[in-house]
């Protein structure tokens, strides 16, 4: 099979276009959660944290104060950016329990599984022989 129809092949198969399905509605997703972050509810909780933005979190490795991160990188100094991470960590909660509604409830709306009813088949025919030679042994003892 050569290159072109062997990726072609693959390409036409279910699972990898229900990935890109999921990839691109995921992208468009976490656009929406991070517009819902920024715009809603990091306001929301800037009230009670007295308006800390977590983005101006930063620690600059040169030993230098700072009052942006956008001046120490102008400055040239390296900083390590916890308040992005910990922004990143709000979203992340944040994608993580819309995700944990949304599928508690799609769960709502799907049907029940049929019970699944396993029926012995009894014995082959073999079986069943076998079982007529050992009864028949037995009642000639």
């Amino acid at each position: 099979m050569g290159f072109v129809s062997e990726f072609k092949e693959f390409i036409s198969k279910g699972n990898v276009l229900d990935l890109a399905i999921g990839v691109i509605i995921g992208a468009a997703f976490g656009s929406i959660v991070k517009s819902l972050t920024d715009d809603i509810l990091m306001p929301i909780l800037s009230i009670p944290t007295r308006g800390i933005d977590f983005k101006n979190w930063f620690l600059a490795l040169d030993g230098n104060k700072y009052e942006t991160i956008e001046k120490a990188k102008e400055a040239g100094a390296a900083t390590v950016n916890y308040g992005n991470f910990i922004n990143a960590v709000i979203y992340f909660l944040i994608i993580a329990f819309v995700i944990f509604w949304v599928v508690k409830l799609a769960n709502r709306f799907k049907k029940p599984a049929a019970p699944v009813v396993v029926v012995d088949p009894g014995p082959t025919k073999d079986q069943a022989l076998l079982m007529e030679i050992r009864d028949a042994l037995r009642n000639r003892a």
